[in-house]
């Protein structure tokens, strides 16, 4: 397989080569581990109003890399649409937390301001998103207020995930792992929470999703996303253990929520990301794309592999998929945590965790007809 040019010394002394990614896509940033910095992961974009773009990702301090070390909020821009970006870190959040502060959303809300989401880790039993507003740009933000405010418990709320609706709704949703009980379950609940008054208050969904198998085996349904449909509906998707994406819809603005069933994107227990092409007005799912891979004795142990990273579009908001495209598979990669942000100038910019472990987060710009073939 044909190896990047660019190698990185980490922090163990190591030097560390890297496959390219597919033809036609860009590499604009890699951010490697480093002295001090073992792990930077889940970030996300947004396009400010002078031009530049915003990229906010969790950056973790120490010597650990675990989901519960020491991390805050580190800032990048570009100045030319993605292609390159500024070379030093600005901390955009200090870590406030027990353990720390970590996997960042970025929203423009309908009335101008940014909304800046992530989880505040406290402990194994407190981990709840907090929501900031910026009026200047990023500049500056608010004092936090918490998204969850009705029940202490360890809720994830991965990156890039909160949607604003059409009719001006804020929405999310979590998996919740540990309860007020203070019992730890990994397998996890979903549910949804929205604000009605642009984030100033909170409040939960109506529906609690679990995935069962007809036998009773329950399965994980963590890391979930939600996305507005054409007709007004919302999808929801879950990462699971059972080999594959579940989804499920709400016609009630998320209040309410069918039954999860099982969908084509096949994947490990890795999450996936979607968003709608305004330039198409398709959807465009990224995923680790494990079709066909789940015979673990045929294949040596794809099931916990999150490679390779896969592209594909629906037509149908959801309903089929197709045009499946490989993004990045190098077989030693560990390709997660998506960020997206398609582009006014008919690119997408996707932000990935691209190595082994979670240490390391590429960005890349993309033509829009790649995901369509038409390159």
């Amino acid at each position: 397989m044909k190896k990047s040019i660019l190698s990185f010394v980490f922090a163990c002394g190591l030097v560390a080569a890297f496959a390219d990614p597919a033809p036609g896509v860009r590499i604009a940033l890699e951010l490697p581990p480093g002295p001090d910095n073992p792990r930077n992961s889940e970030g996300a974009f947004l396009p400010l109003k002078d031009g530049r773009i915003l990229y906010i990702y969790s950056r973790y301090y120490g010597n650990s890399s675990s989901d519960h070390a020491t991390a805050d909020l580190a800032a990048r821009y570009s100045s030319d649409g993605g292609a390159t970006w500024t070379a030093q870190d600005e901390i955009a959040v200090k870590n406030h937390g027990g353990m720390n502060v970590m996997s960042v959303s970025l929203l423009r809300l309908q009335s101008g301001e940014i909304a800046l989401f992530y989880l505040l880790k406290n402990s194994t039993s407190d981990c709840r998103p907090l929501m900031r507003r910026s009026f200047d740009e990023g500049k500056t933000w608010s004092d936090p207020v918490c998204c969850i405010p009705d029940s202490i418990g360890y809720y994830v709320l991965n990156n890039d995930r909160v949607i604003q609706l059409k009719d001006g709704r804020i929405l999310f949703a979590v998996s919740q792992h540990s309860f007020p009980d203070g019992k730890f379950d990994n397998k996890g609940v979903v549910t949804t929470y929205s604000s009605d008054d642009n984030g100033v208050t909170w409040r939960r969904g109506k529906s609690v999703l679990k995935i069962v198998s007809p036998s009773g085996q329950q399965y994980a349904a963590q890391e979930p996303g939600v996305v507005e449909l054409k007709d007004g509906r919302i999808l929801l998707w879950i990462r699971t253990s059972a080999g594959c994406q579940f989804m499920s819809r709400s016609s009630d603005r998320g209040e309410t929520w069918s039954v999860p069933q099982p969908s084509w994107l096949r994947s490990p227990v890795s999450p996936a990301t979607i968003k709608r092409l305004p330039s198409t007005g398709d959807l465009l799912v990224v995923w680790n794309n494990h079709e066909g891979r789940f015979d673990l004795k045929k294949n040596g142990g794809w099931n916990g592999k999150r490679t390779p990273l896969a592209t594909a579009i629906s037509h149908d908001d959801g309903e089929t998929w197709e045009g499946m495209r490989v993004l990045e598979d190098d077989p030693a990669g560990h390709f997660c945590y998506i960020a997206l942000y398609p582009l006014d100038d008919g690119t997408v910019l996707l932000g990935y965790c691209a190595y082994r472990g979670l240490g390391h987060t590429r960005l890349v710009k993309v033509p829009t007809d790649w995901f369509y073939k038409r390159m």
